[in-house]
């Protein structure tokens, strides 16, 4: 009996697929997304979960440390596609699945050294732990999982554990609004949001551990004690993140101490730059005619998008499949009849959710003055608070589109935000919450930060568009 092969074939009839979104691939990840969905293949967190990388988007020369870790980590039986379009996820899919059902393919993979690729253990990644390669340290709320659970969140509530969207979920969502969740936590803990786990390979100092990873350095806290100091990258590949991103922590304990943001990485030449969500806005800027209801109806999904991204790090992977679900049907048209119940169901049992209140009120403070002060626009200046203001923001948004998407008079973008804010080229309002993240993150705990991010969840590709204008402007 080939049990080999045996192992190859249920591996490959449902793969556990690893979704790394490089810039501009924010279309081909939504599509990927529908996808595995449709298929019921489990989308997974991290390469050690993870049987198939699925790489989304145009290529990305810059990406390619980042990528080569991720695939470095995956465990056999693995396979590795890259769809650059959104109309090559279905092939890139198929492929996949070969790789993984061939033995032959698995037996070359398997006798590959453990550098095969490019990664070299000299290179700048080897000295920092990067997290964002998909090894998410605390992913989840603050303190996700303690204290009591209310009666309005008793069934897959938010706190009660991080999970990756998977088919299971999927199935749960679709069946009613009770949001009864099979919260199902990995052995590693990635499923309590309060875990800050995986520290334990931090570098930073000038001691070097076996395998040519630092130890720790020390460093004055802010009370003056020597503590230790842990460098840590959040990104650029990190589960419900935004692509490009990558942060850069020191920690001591799980408090941020500084926190520095790397310039966005970008699409190879002749490669897609523009945002995803900013489209409407972007072509009216070229002349084009676009309808109110168009540009709305992109402005609430990419509140949706940015929902589940949030809901998931909070640990409520119920609520955030039903995000993805409302923005899938916004994104192919689907009429206002058809989604205004859901919606309305929807951002109900969200807004007033205690225990998600509780998880993210008094994180990420951003006031209306200190908004204006840092050129911050849309949901996030209008909140005027902390996470939950932001999140409970979203809602409002939503709820006040959703009577406009038929709207047929054409948009004028001085009046209209793009998701982010005031649309400009020139000044993206991504830009600006961007580098608004290292004051908010600074002497707040990791999983915190995680909360920070989410809520405020820029777009990087609008930065990148900038860089193209600035280019052809020369």
């Amino acid at each position: 009996m080939d049990l080999t092969g045996l192992g190859l074939r249920v591996t490959a009839a449902r793969p556990h697929v690893l979704l790394a979104t490089v810039p501009g691939g924010a279309a081909v990840r939504l599509a990927a997304e529908r996808l595995l969905s449709s298929r019921d293949w489990p989308q997974v967190p991290t390469p050690a979960q993870a049987d198939l990388l699925l790489v989304a988007g145009p290529d990305s020369p810059e990406s390619q440390a980042a990528l080569e870790r991720l695939w470095r980590d995956l465990p056999a039986p693995r396979a590795r596609v890259h769809a650059r379009t959104a109309d090559e996820v279905e092939a890139a899919l198929d492929a996949g699945r070969a790789l993984l059902g061939s033995p032959a393919v698995q037996h070359e993979s398997a006798a590959l050294p453990a550098e095969a690729g490019g990664h070299q253990e000299g290179e700048h990644g080897s000295r920092e732990r990067h997290e964002g390669d998909g090894q998410a340290p605390g992913h989840g709320g603050e303190g996700g999982g303690q204290g009591e659970r209310r009666a309005d969140d008793a069934h897959g509530g938010p706190g009660g554990g991080h999970t990756p969207h998977d088919a299971g979920q999927d199935r749960e969502a679709e069946h009613g609004d009770g949001g009864q969740a099979h919260d199902d936590q990995d052995a590693d803990g990635h499923g309590n949001p309060g875990g800050h786990g995986g520290h334990g390979g931090h570098g930073g100092g000038r001691t070097e551990m076996p395998g040519g990873l630092p130890m720790a350095e020390q460093g004055a806290d802010r009370d003056g004690l020597a503590l230790d100091q842990l460098h840590v990258s959040l990104g650029p590949f990190l589960a419900d993140w935004p692509a490009g991103l990558t942060i850069r922590l020191v920690l001591q304990g799980d408090v941020v101490q500084r926190a520095g943001v790397d310039e966005p990485a970008t699409p190879a030449a002749g490669g897609a730059a523009e945002p995803y969500w900013a489209q409407p806005w972007l072509r009216v800027a070229s002349g084009e005619r676009v309808p109110v209801g168009e540009a709305v109806r992109r402005r609430a999904a990419a509140h949706l998008d940015s929902l589940g991204r949030l809901l998931a790090v909070a640990g409520w992977p119920a609520e955030a499949v039903r995000a993805r679900r409302l923005r899938d049907d916004l994104l192919s048209g689907a009429p206002r009849a058809a989604v205004a119940p859901r919606l309305e169901r929807f951002t109900r049992r969200v807004g007033r959710s205690r225990t998600l209140a509780w998880l993210t009120s008094g994180i990420g403070v951003v006031t209306a003055q200190k908004a204006r002060e840092a050129g911050v626009s849309g949901p996030a200046a209008r909140a005027g608070g902390d996470v939950t203001a932001r999140y409970r923001q979203w809602l409002t948004d939503i709820r006040r589109d959703l009577p406009r998407l038929e709207d047929a008079a054409p948009l004028d973008v001085a009046m209209e935000e793009s998701p982010r804010g005031l649309w400009s080229a020139e000044d993206p309002p991504s830009a600006a919450l961007i580098a608004l993240l290292p004051r908010l993150l600074e002497g707040a705990e990791l999983a915190a930060a995680r909360l920070v991010v989410a809520s405020l969840d820029p777009e990087p590709d609008e930065l990148a568009a900038r860089s193209a204008v600035e280019v052809a402007r020369g």
